[in-house]
């Protein structure tokens, strides 16, 4: 079995208002204050106010979240795989 080549993760946050990521692998849990997802680099949380997930590609992992953002923190580098159900919901 071939292993899938790994997506690039970029990640450009503009007037801290609008974030755009790539390499999106999984999407943990969401709501106005945080979303946790998973990157091909590991584990990724955005905190902030009035975040809203404007758009995902299950099929490239590219996201869209706009709101008032505070924090990007990185986590777990090890946790990797396809997207869940929750992520299947965005596409």
């Amino acid at each position: 079995m071939q292993e899938k080549p790994k997506q690039n993760h970029n990640i450009i946050l503009e007037n801290r208002k609008s974030l755009s990521i790539s390499g999106i692998t999984d999407v943990d849990s969401f709501d106005d204050r945080e979303i946790s997802l998973y990157t091909e680099l590991g584990e990724l949380t955005i905190q902030g106010r009035e975040l809203h997930i404007d758009a995902m590609s299950v099929e490239t992992g590219n996201m869209t979240i706009t709101g008032d953002i505070w924090a990007l923190v990185y986590g777990d580098k090890d946790r990797r795989g396809p997207i869940s159900a929750l992520g299947r919901l965005f596409r």
